[in-house]
């Protein structure tokens, strides 16, 4: 598993930032401020994602997408849990890919393949197969709010 540890801090919290997000590193040891999940799992409130050295990138990259489709004045209310909703979750499950790409030494086969290892389920096996040929309702989610070109299947603003 691709940890925060294993990837420029410096580079995560710059593309957070272009998202209007803020990016905190927490001391190895202590508890993660707005972690859902708990242990090493990102956590998110408000503006803001807090990780750990020992955080996934996929997980940080997933409560980060949370803060991306949300607008401003939505954001501003998270803490911890920022939606019961299936379609935003499926969006966040591509956007969080699409990040990865964003992000040196990491990508979107990276992020995929850890989505995996972590647990993830999906209807055809694997979070590839789902970002691949599963998530057309997902794609056409976040291209209505400009966050993803649907027809090249990348980021819609520059990163």
């Amino acid at each position: 598993m691709l940890t925060l540890a294993d990837i420029s801090f410096d580079a995560t919290a710059a593309l957070l930032a272009r998202y209007g997000l803020a990016l905190h590193r927490i001391a190895d040891g202590e508890a993660i401020p707005g972690s859902y999940w708990g242990e090493c799992e990102a956590g998110l409130i408000g503006h803001n994602v807090y990780a750990r050295g020992d955080t996934p990138v996929h997980s940080l990259l997933h409560e980060a997408a949370h803060l991306i489709v949300l607008p401003p004045e939505r954001r501003a209310q998270v803490h911890t849990d920022a939606t019961d909703s299936i379609e935003e979750e499926d969006a966040v499950c591509v956007l969080q890919a699409l990040l990865g790409d964003a992000l040196p030494g990491v990508g979107r086969e990276r992020v995929l393949a850890d989505m995996d290892g972590w647990g993830y389920t999906f209807r055809l096996g694997s979070a590839k197969a789902y970002f691949e040929r599963d998530s057309d309702a997902a794609w056409e989610w976040l291209h209505v709010r400009g966050l993803a070109d649907s027809a090249t299947r990348s980021l819609s603003v520059p990163v």
